[in-house]
């Protein structure tokens, strides 16, 4: 059971990514997910979430507006729509998942990394 994340890149300050969270070897139905970000030296910082099946979006305060989380569930993939792209947005981004309702996320991807230039 894995968490992947792709889509990082570097993008001009204005600009958009769209970032992809695939989860394989089992479907998580109804349970939450969520992206993060983290710079070095910084706390990990909510970004946005979600339910898997595309129920219950919110949003980290730093991005409402901006950034737009969906489902397909489908796919077992949740992606990060990310516009209007600050440098401030500079970090590694992680999607992870809860295993349990009301629980931590448990299963963390493997990074993706997104660099805003000035």
């Amino acid at each position: 059971v894995q968490l992947q994340a792709f889509g990082g890149g570097l993008v001009q300050a204005g600009g958009s990514l769209r970032l992809s969270c695939v989860a394989s070897g089992r479907t998580f139905g109804s349970y939450p997910m969520g992206w993060f970000r983290q710079v070095p030296g910084k706390e990990r910082e909510f970004v946005a979430g979600i339910r898997w099946n595309g129920a219950a979006p919110k949003y980290g305060d730093s991005v409402k507006g901006r950034f737009t989380i969906s489902s397909a569930n489908a796919k077992n993939t949740v992606y990060l729509q990310m516009n209007s792209l600050k440098p401030d947005d500079t970090a590694v981004y992680y999607c992870a998942t809860q295993t349990t309702y009301g629980g931590s996320y448990t299963i963390w991807g493997q990074g993706t990394k997104v660099t805003v230039s000035s």
